[in-house]
């Protein structure tokens, strides 16, 4: 295997790609797949988009009526490209962090990156300053670009020689008024098709994040793959959900695929169930992507007909129970398309829509992507029995410098952590994780993590952290822990160390969920068994 020449100057991500013969298998079996040697993603999906459909069509939507153009949105990644180059000297290849929720100035600054040759680290808006430290340890950023209202946590976290611009403040520094002093006239970086263009953080059940390098051509693959052979867009479409865009799936959804085809998308920086409705009927949404516990939680709020408008809902981050889908599709006539996809893939590669669904399947191989389901020694499963699934396609897993890699990559196929069975039609059915990552409302926290956090409060002697079944959000974090001698087993207990985690770490990984137990069960040579534990969780479930 041999990568093009890169336009990186700084050759920091290409030197810490895994060898070659650590790689996933790669093919691109689709004519829309043959990508040329030279590509930038950014000029594909913006540039080439304005020149195809005119500068004036409509992009991005905000929910207060706000809109830019395509036009608009390409001035301001050109303005933003110029600020990090001639104000903060980026070269290609260098990291740029970006930190705020889903709105107009991210989307803006994810292109200006990718256009100057930089590389994108878009990180989740509620991690605590230690979470991003560690995450700036990895991936080493030279510039972060943060929304005014988040900068506390990252102004607090280590990071040494980081430049910090903010924007949407007040401030005579705020990005918003560098890029107005910019012409906006920027030639974009021609980079590799195989440089990286982005680093996407998933969760490892260590708790050190693993950081997943994804090439410009990935970026356009899933819209040439899922979006393009299964979603089936349509120019007049209006996207909209409420994955952040450091969530792949969120990137995808509400970023690639619709610019991919001249479509618009309504930015949601936060939006409860009754919100999220309401902006769907108010803004003419036609494409809604969330996780299944959104979906349930419309319908319990009772205003599942603010969703008439809709013409596709994909639901994605955890599994989809059949009796969900069932409900909704009586409610609303609307057949919601299920989907597995991973980080390491960067989206979605099983799916099935319209008549091709089988309720409580994840589907089939999305068009591009190939599955299979092994056993430990990698040899494929008869159909009917369980087994860890294994995908190829023209993305796949490169970590960045992490031993992990050979966890996930074997024989040449990604290992996604997930037990599946595969029926006679070939319909893919999830069983369960394979591991001791918690998927709570489309959320992938690392139970490991979350123990850390806990065991620093003076109250906790030990603890352990397991997934419980919930109705409304898939799992729940449960957290059994053992009190040092004096402290309490109450509810006011409960709601401290809660409250400690929230404060240690991104809030949404708090323990819904606490038991206190005198001791944990452990084998006979004192390894902690979290088995036993899930299975106590299933039980006091049920």
């Amino acid at each position: 295997m041999e990568l093009s020449p890169s336009a990186h100057a700084d050759p920091f991500c290409r030197d810490r790609l895994p060898p070659f013969p650590l790689w996933p298998e790669l093919h691109f079996d689709l004519p829309e797949l043959q990508y040329p040697a030279r590509l930038n993603c950014a000029q594909r999906l913006l540039d080439d988009a304005v020149t195809r459909w005119g500068a004036d069509r409509p992009c991005l939507l905000t929910p207060s009526s706000g809109r830019w153009s395509y036009g608009e949105l390409l001035r301001r990644a050109n303005q933003v490209a110029q600020v990090l180059t001639e104000d903060f000297g980026l070269l290609p290849g260098n990291r740029v962090l970006l930190r705020g929720p889903n709105n107009p100035w991210l989307v803006a600054t994810w292109f200006g990156v990718l256009k100057a040759g930089g590389v994108v680290v878009t990180t989740m808006p509620l991690l605590r300053s230690a979470e991003i430290a560690e995450l700036h340890d990895i991936s080493r950023p030279t510039v972060a670009v943060c929304d005014h209202r988040y900068l506390d946590e990252l102004d607090a976290a280590d990071t040494p020689g980081l430049a910090v611009i903010a924007y949407g403040g007040p401030g005579e520094h705020d990005l918003t008024r560098r890029s107005a002093a910019k012409d906006g006239e920027f030639t974009t970086v021609d980079t590799a098709a195989d440089d990286v263009a982005l680093i996407a953080f998933t969760s490892g059940t260590t708790g050190r994040p693993k950081a997943t390098m994804h090439f410009h051509r990935d970026v356009l693959a899933n819209a040439d793959t899922f979006s393009r052979h299964v979603l089936k867009p349509q120019q007049d479409d209006v996207f909209t959900g409420t994955p952040p865009l450091a969530f792949t799936f969120g990137l995808g959804g509400l970023v690639v695929f619709p610019l991919h085809v001249g479509a618009a998308t309504l930015l949601i920086e936060q939006a409860a169930p009754r919100q999220l409705a309401d902006l769907v009927a108010e803004h003419g949404v036609t494409v809604l992507f969330t996780a299944p516990t959104a979906y349930r939680a419309i319908m319990a709020a009772g205003v599942v007909d603010r969703l008439a408008g809709l013409r596709r809902c994909v639901s994605a981050g955890e599994a989809l129970p059949a009796a969900v889908w069932e409900e909704f599709r009586a409610a609303t006539g609307l057949r919601i398309i299920d989907g597995i996809g991973a980080t390491e893939m960067l989206h979605v590669f099983i799916s099935a829509a319209d008549d091709g669904i089988r309720p409580g399947s994840t589907g089939r191989p999305v068009p591009g992507y190939r599955a299979v389901v092994v056993n430990g020694e990698g040899d494929p499963v008869p159909d009917g029995q369980p087994g860890l699934l294994a995908v190829t396609g023209p993305t796949g897993c490169r970590y960045l410098s992490d031993p992990r890699q050979t966890t996930y990559v074997r024989d040449g196929w990604n290992l996604t952590g997930d037990t599946y069975i595969r029926d006679a039609e070939g319909y893919f059915w999830y069983v369960a994780r394979s591991d001791d990552m918690i998927v709570s409302s489309g959320y992938n926290i690392a139970g490991p993590e979350v123990e850390k956090a806990l065991a620093s409060h003076p109250h906790v002697e030990e603890c352990a952290v397991v997934g419980a079944p919930d109705d409304r959000r898939g799992m729940v974090v449960k957290a059994y822990v053992v009190l040092r001698p004096g402290a309490a087993a109450d509810d006011v207990t409960v709601k401290e160390l809660q409250n400690h985690v929230k404060q240690s770490i991104a809030p949404y990984k708090y323990p819904r969920a606490v038991e206190f137990v005198t001791e944990l069960p452990r084998t006979s040579n004192g390894k902690l068994q979290r088995s036993e534990l899930r299975k106590r969780a299933r039980t006091t479930a049920g």
